[in-house]
């Protein structure tokens, strides 16, 4: 039994390795052929204000594409792009419609008064200060004074 799964491994790993041809296969097979592709998609979400789309084509060593998106300002930008072996990367970045940019409308804070006054309850010849108590002669500041200050 070890042997046959010996025999079985040394046979699988000759096919991986190349050593064994494949069955069925007629001529040659080219493992390289130039790259060809196109996609495209778009997005237009209205709750979060995403629109966008892009599209792009590849011939062998030569890209061409085009992409646009919608700015904060209002705007859209649209990006037309090749790019090649010769003339490397190319985009041409073109601006549709006029930016608008919200004025912000600014408020002077407005700071609040805070009243001091005597309106605590001395005992025993406190004072009590913004609503403070003293007690036993002490002096509370906006809160509770107990004792000698």
């Amino acid at each position: 039994m070890i042997s046959q799964i010996i025999a079985l491994s040394a046979l699988l790993a000759a096919a991986h390795a190349g050593l064994i041809g494949g069955v069925g296969l007629t001529g040659a097979v080219d493992l390289w052929a130039p790259p060809k592709y196109e996609f495209a998609y778009g997005v237009a979400d209205q709750k979060t204000g995403d629109q966008k789309q892009q599209s792009e084509v590849r011939v062998g060593d030569v890209v061409k594409g085009q992409y646009s998106l919608a700015e904060p300002d209002g705007t859209i930008r649209v990006v037309k792009y090749t790019s090649d072996d010769v003339n490397g990367f190319n985009a041409i970045v073109e601006r549709i419609g006029k930016a608008v940019h919200p004025q912000l409308i600014v408020q002077k804070a407005v700071a609040v008064p805070v009243g001091v006054g005597i309106s605590g309850v001395g005992l025993g010849g406190g004072l009590g200060l913004g609503g403070g108590i003293g007690l036993g002669g002490g002096i509370g500041l906006g809160g509770l004074g107990l004792g000698k200050l």
